[in-house]
């Protein structure tokens, strides 16, 4: 085979087995790491030839919940990383190891932007298969159900692609379904002509929690326009030096911003949030690209434990909650929690859409914490498992695949129709099951 193959103990080993959570420690059979579509064609059928499950991987994020690799092999796609852009389409094609950054740079001179992840090296082909939740998706929709077509190998050798036209089946279930279905090799994304954005942040010391929180969840209950999206932020951070030291050991509620009408138009909702007098406000007509970082997520592998669910509802029981449990007072205070503010597109059906065709829910939440140690790890869990408790009388049914970063019942992240679906599309071009995914679809058997 023409990928590149290793074995435990080959010299690379260690580094190529590396998830981008290092927390995780991931042991496979071997790995292949493809330069091309071919080199995954390569690579599969060595894995069926040798009796290997398949677990595709680009940058690794959340890998806890592919459990043990023990009988599989390792596709780590990252040398698969070229995109172009075809600006009179505004259509990007990106193979399956690029990361979000490469698409947006490489959009953005064209006054384009890509449905891209809330961290600028985010896998773009695990996001968007698993939904896709993105800064200007109340106004565009989840990134799964703006891709016009997906290259994919699947689990008897094909390397084909799928789109509206040809392999329907396959293409419905990999926009949102996961990787329970081949190896994307490459996504055909649509882009869309926003150069600049108005967007932000806005800082207070958690004491002002309350108060802020309760502002926000006013703000976000009203009739707001598509175009604009926020997410609120507890934030503890820890006595480190890579810490910032005005920051260091002290806790603040943030608000992230983005709007992509006229910054009068966001300035008139943000204007009951600014009366609040946060100590910093960095909002102003920036280059869109920029919202890559505006999220200030870790930009390089990290140890870490993190979870998630999505909510129905934020009544202000939930707000108070939320900050007693995820605040600096809490017991075991996780180093973040966060909501975001979800509806417009991402919670409007549109006709072709994929196996996520929206998200049934108001606002994700989020916490993480460091596990740099065993100790800190076990705190870290302990401050993300109270978040999660305290917040489950507004759980939403229906889960989030990309979010969950520990098993759940996979019944949980799809509507009951779209799940039975899922699981015979499964069944038919999967059969023996070959292919690992993080949150596996059982194949529908007949009895």
């Amino acid at each position: 085979m023409s990928a590149q193959f290793l074995k435990p103990g080959d010299p690379g080993w260690d580094e190529a087995r590396q998830a981008w959570n290092l927390a995780v420690d991931q042991h496979p059979a071997a790995i292949a790491l493809p330069a091309s579509g071919q080199d995954v064609v390569d690579a599969v059928s060595f894995a069926r030839g040798h009796g290997l499950r398949i677990a595709a991987q680009g940058t690794g994020h959340n890998a806890a919940p592919l459990g043990s690799l023990a009988g599989t092999m390792l596709v780590k796609t990252t040398a698969m990383r070229r995109v172009s852009v075809d600006p009179d389409a505004k259509l990007a094609t990106a193979e399956a190891g690029a990361v979000w950054l490469d698409v947006v740079e490489a959009a953005a001179p064209h006054g384009l932007a890509a449905l891209s992840g809330t961290s600028p090296d985010v896998g773009v082909a695990g996001y968007t298969i698993g939904g896709g939740i993105s800064w200007l998706g109340r106004a565009h929709g989840l990134a799964a159900s703006n891709v016009e077509g997906i290259e994919v190998v699947t689990a008897d050798g094909r390397l084909v692609r799928a789109d509206a036209r040809s392999e329907t089946d396959l293409f419905w279930a990999l926009r949102g379904g996961g990787g329970s279905f081949g190896v994307v090799t490459a996504l055909e994304l649509r882009l869309f002509p926003i150069a600049d954005v108005y967007a932000g942040q806005l800082w207070w010391p958690a004491d002002e929690a309350l108060p802020v929180l309760r502002a926000w969840r006013e703000l976000t209950q009203r009739d707001l326009p598509c175009e604009f999206t926020s997410a609120a932020r507890l934030a503890n951070f820890p006595q480190l030096p890579v810490i910032p030291e005005h920051l260091r050991g002290r806790s603040f509620v943030i608000l992230f911003v983005c709007h992509t009408g006229t910054p009068a138009e966001a300035d008139a909702i943000l204007a009951p949030l600014r009366a609040l007098t946060p100590v910093t406000d960095t909002i102003a007509i920036i280059q869109a690209r920029e919202l890559s970082h505006l999220h200030m997520d870790p930009e390089q592998p990290t140890p870490a434990v993190g979870d998630g669910a999505m909510l129905a509802s934020l009544p202000a029981e939930a707000i108070d909650t939320f900050v007693r449990v995820a605040g600096p007072e809490a017991d075991t205070p996780p180093l973040w929690a966060e909501l975001l503010l979800l509806g417009g597109e991402m919670r409007r059906a549109r006709p072709g859409s994929g196996a996520l065709a929206a998200i049934d829910a108001e606002y994700q939440l989020s916490a993480g914490g460091r596990a740099a140690s065993p100790e800190t790890a076990r705190v870290a869990e302990s401050g993300v498992a109270a978040v999660l408790a305290a917040m489950r009388p507004w759980a939403a049914r229906q889960m989030y695949l990309n979010l969950a970063d520990t098993r759940r019942d996979p019944s949980s992240f799809w509507a009951p129709e779209a799940y039975d679906r899922l699981r015979r599309i499964k069944a038919a071009v999967d059969p023996d099951g070959l292919i690992h995914a993080n949150h596996p679809v059982p194949p529908y058997r007949e009895i």
